[in-house]
């Protein structure tokens, strides 16, 4: 009894090897799978966060642009301001001067005042005069005269007096009429000068305000600018965090890469024995698969799809992936024209990829050398993360996904494990025949 119960456990530990060994390759291919996914995931949140962070930087250039064409309009306020303080300050001389001018023509009009009363004077003291000597009049004076010589002395006398008379009452309307004209014309000067400093007075305390004004909005604009400045501070932040967090998958699909190119080369290595023993002289050459698929070539690479090859690699313009550097070939033909595996391997990668749109990667060991190859712009899938695929069984359907112009299969051969900048792409035309 215990014999046997030995000899079920070990069967049984048997069973649970065999069954370990056939999953952890799948369970590998499918973390690989789910780190390519989590990395694409991890690259576009990093676009994302390096537009925000153009997008903040054009924001504070745009704030920054916006304070300086403030900052030249302050800078004009000044100017007017300072031109308008210089004319309140000149018209301020000239009311000065207009006040000084007044005050110098009330003295003048205080002297002819006092001179008019003079002559008043002098007219009243001759009325006096006359009245004193009766009703003598300038006739009875000349009436009186004893002889012509007399007469003729007399009307000299009696003219000059009348000459005089005359001139103190012209004199005296033309000193009237001047002091009401210059009194007249220093008001209304006056009257002018203080309505041009009412309105500079009002033209500087709206230069004030509106200098008031872009100093508030400079202040507003340089608080909108240290928000944005640390705005950008979080996001740069983010996006070293998720660097960091980049490189760690990028170590952990470096690691699963390796262990899944490991599980390839004991494929690999299973399925050259097997070769071996079903090989022979009459199946060395070629194959010809059935419907649209593609010539099996003898050796250890075939095409990926039959169809026209339409572009090769290496520089060229822009195209459907997105890059002035074409690191694969095309090769053109209708959507749903099976695509194969171009050499033995294990599929490492099934799904949506950036600009590739539907893609499949087989990760291959021939004779000990790694390779991985990608399949793009695929229409649909034949296969899964995981599953061991010969070289000519199809894997795919060619399409149009992603940045593609028309319907076609982009491939890919890498030498190594496939990276995210594609650097040890190689030409598959130094490996497959068209």
């Amino acid at each position: 009894m215990k014999k046997l119960t030995t000899r079920s456990f070990k069967t049984i530990a048997a069973i649970l090897a065999l069954v370990l060994f056939v999953q952890i390759p799948a369970a590998s291919a499918a973390s690989l799978s789910e780190l390519k996914k989590e990395r694409s995931q991890l690259e576009a949140e990093k676009k994302s966060i390096n537009k925000s962070l153009e997008q903040k930087t054009n924001e504070i250039q745009t704030n920054q642009n916006r304070q300086q064409k403030i900052i030249s309009q302050l800078e004009q306020l000044g100017a007017k301001i300072n031109e308008t303080n210089h004319s309140i300050a000149v018209v301020e001389l000239d009311i000065k001067i207009a006040n000084e001018e007044i005050s110098i023509l009330e003295d003048e009009i205080a002297e002819l005042k006092e001179k008019i009363e003079q002559r008043n004077e002098l007219l009243r003291e001759r009325a006096r005069a006359i009245q004193s000597s009766g009703t003598v009049s300038y006739l009875d004076v000349l009436l009186g005269a004893n002889s012509f010589v007399d007469f003729i002395d007399r009307f000299s006398a009696v003219s000059t007096l009348m000459d005089a008379d005359r001139q103190i009452m012209r004199e005296q309307k033309e000193d009237q009429e001047k002091l009401e004209v210059q009194k007249l014309e220093l008001v209304k000067t006056k009257e002018e000068l203080e309505a041009n400093k009412a309105k500079l007075k009002s033209l500087m305390a709206s230069l004030n305000q509106q200098k008031k004004e872009k100093k508030q909005l400079v202040a507003e604009l340089e608080k909108e600018e240290a928000k944005l400045r640390s705005e950008k501070t979080e996001l740069k932040a983010e996006y070293d965090d998720k660097v960091e967090l980049s490189k760690e998958l990028e170590e952990k699909f470096l690691k699963e890469q390796r262990r899944l190119a490991e599980v390839a080369r004991q494929k690999a290595l299973e399925a050259a024995a097997a070769k071996k023993k079903q090989q022979n002289s009459s199946s060395s050459n070629s194959t010809v698969s059935s419907g649209n698929l593609p010539v099996v070539s003898s050796g250890h690479w075939t095409r990926p799809a039959a169809g026209r090859f339409t572009s090769g690699f290496g520089g060229r313009d822009i195209g459907p992936i997105g890059s002035k550097n074409h690191l694969g070939i095309d090769i053109a033909n209708s959507i749903g024209t099976p695509v194969v595996a171009a050499a033995d391997g294990v599929v490492s990668y099934v799904g949506s990829m950036n600009g590739y749109g539907n893609v499949v990667m087989v990760t291959h060991s021939i004779e000990g050398q790694l390779f991985t190859t990608t399949y793009a712009h695929l229409s649909g899938f034949n296969t899964s993360v995981g599953a061991s695929v010969s070289k000519g069984q199809q894997i795919a359907r060619l399409g149009n996904s992603g940045n593609s112009t028309g319907p076609h299969v982009h491939f890919e051969i890498h030498v190594g494990e496939w990276n995210g900048s594609r650097s040890n792409a190689v030409n598959p035309l130094n490996y497959i025949s068209l």
